[in-house]
């Protein structure tokens, strides 16, 4: 009865063709929609929007889906608003080093477009052929070159989100050295559309790097305490690596074929500052340890693969095994510990998984995959892990009948206040992405 009410309704702004009814609006992953609509243009999601906020609907935001299983407590939303025919390039300032560009765009089209500018988007993300500019910027995704990148907070210059009543606000700007009023950038990054639809986004681009290499150092006897000294050691170098990611030998065997504990090492400058600093590893190596560097088609296929290591949410799980995500921040070195302790869970809790976590920046993904109940327990274990190194877990992929059993978000942070207090503000009706988000927002 809904959706014929709907449709009817969105007659008046909205062509028939860009509006589907879903026969079952219930998805495994959740965050679904009764009806399906998909805008071209900033006036017809402005238009789905307010129209919503006005008739009490509920929206949920959606690009390709790579991120459906992140978040989300509600039951499906009245309205799915779809932003994959929202896509294409709005302005590139070559001279300028900038990008404007809609939501809907998948990353990789990007980054193809880009590398006849000799420019690239420095991001790196899950699923880069699936996953969108949108969903990238508003769940704040990063991966192992987060270390020599920073994340999208440190990409974004200028947003356009279109607000709950209708309203379009535009923040930032487009040029770098924009340093006038509040960053409100970073309110809407990472706050998984709560506050509003990100349609537009201004990012600084960097030049293609004239080269760049990919070292692999494996521990021959899975010493741990060898990787710590030789990062301690590496960290107080001049070196420049754009990654520092340990793989726990379960992901070293998928990626590289060597069962054991594998750091790789990334490196992008000129030609010879690259060759320098190759050199100056194979001085810094320790002895039981073995380096493979990788260059080129090698290096690409390395990195094609380790970025879709991870659960897919636009792809269904048709198994009868559970699948998650588990995203840990801890301290640095502290990295080391907790992929040890992810390792351990394929024994412990008879579990697929396949971790890796930066040694630079601290952040560590741990996918795994078997029975819920084995799931559930390694799940609450590393939240544990975590906490015993004072950090925390947030759950990036689940099930949606376990988000119900399990807090995803963890604990609300001190400062909870504050980020609820900008949602009841923004969104009183609580339109966009309802619970999405930390606490429930």
């Amino acid at each position: 009865m809904i959706s014929s009410t709907l449709i009817a309704e969105f007659a008046s702004f909205l062509p028939e063709n860009k509006i589907k009814v879903n026969d079952s609006a219930d998805h495994p992953l959740g965050n679904g929609g009764k009806v399906t609509v998909y805008p071209s243009s900033l006036d017809e999601i402005v238009n789905v929007v307010k129209y919503a906020n006005d008739h009490d609907r509920k929206v949920t935001v959606v690009g390709s889906g790579t991120k459906r299983g992140f978040g989300g407590l509600d039951k499906p939303a009245d309205i799915l608003l779809s932003l994959e025919n929202y896509s294409g390039i709005i302005e590139h300032t070559v001279g300028n080093m900038t990008l404007t560009v809609k939501a809907g765009t998948v990353f990789n089209q990007l980054q193809h477009y880009l590398k006849d500018h000799k420019q690239k988007v420095s991001l790196d993300a899950a699923w880069p052929d699936h996953a969108t500019i949108g969903g990238i910027i508003a769940a704040n995704d990063s991966s192992a070159k987060r270390l020599g990148y920073g994340s999208a907070r440190d990409v974004v210059i200028g947003l356009k989100t279109v607000y709950p009543d209708g309203s379009i606000i535009r923040s930032g700007g487009k040029v770098v050295k924009n340093v006038a009023g509040y960053d409100m950038n970073k309110l809407f990054v990472g706050s998984m559309g709560t506050l509003g639809v990100i349609a537009e986004i201004t990012m600084k681009l960097r030049p293609l790097p004239k080269d760049e290499t990919l070292v692999l150092l494996t521990v021959e006897n899975d010493d741990l305490e060898t990787i710590r000294s030789f990062v301690v050691s590496l960290l107080d170098t001049q070196l420049e690596p754009t990654s520092l990611e340990l793989l726990a030998p379960s992901l070293s065997e998928k990626l590289t074929q060597i069962p054991k504990y594998t750091l790789a090492m990334s490196f992008e400058d000129v030609e010879s500052s690259v060759a320098y600093q190759e050199d100056f590893l194979k001085k810094l190596k320790p002895a039981q340890t073995t380096m493979n560097v990788l260059k080129q088609e090698n290096m690409e296929h390395f990195w094609n693969r380790f970025y879709t290591i991870g659960p897919n949410g636009a792809v269904s799980n048709t198994g009868d095994e559970t699948v998650a995500s588990i995203k840990v921040s801890v301290k640095n070195l502290d990295v080391l510990e907790v992929i040890k302790e992810s390792n351990r869970l394929r024994d412990s809790h008879n579990l697929d998984v396949e971790a890796h976590g930066g040694l630079g920046h601290g952040i560590c993904q741990i996918h795994v995959k078997g029975a819920k109940s084995d799931v559930v327990s390694a799940i609450h274990h590393l939240r544990g892990v975590a906490e015993k190194y004072g950090g925390h877990a947030v759950i990036k992929h689940l099930p949606y009948k376990l988000r119900q059993e399990i807090n995803v978000w963890g604990e609300n942070p001190p400062y909870f206040y504050l980020l609820d207090g900008i949602k009841k503000q923004i969104d009183p009706k609580r339109t966009l992405n309802n619970t999405r988000f930390v606490g429930g927002i």
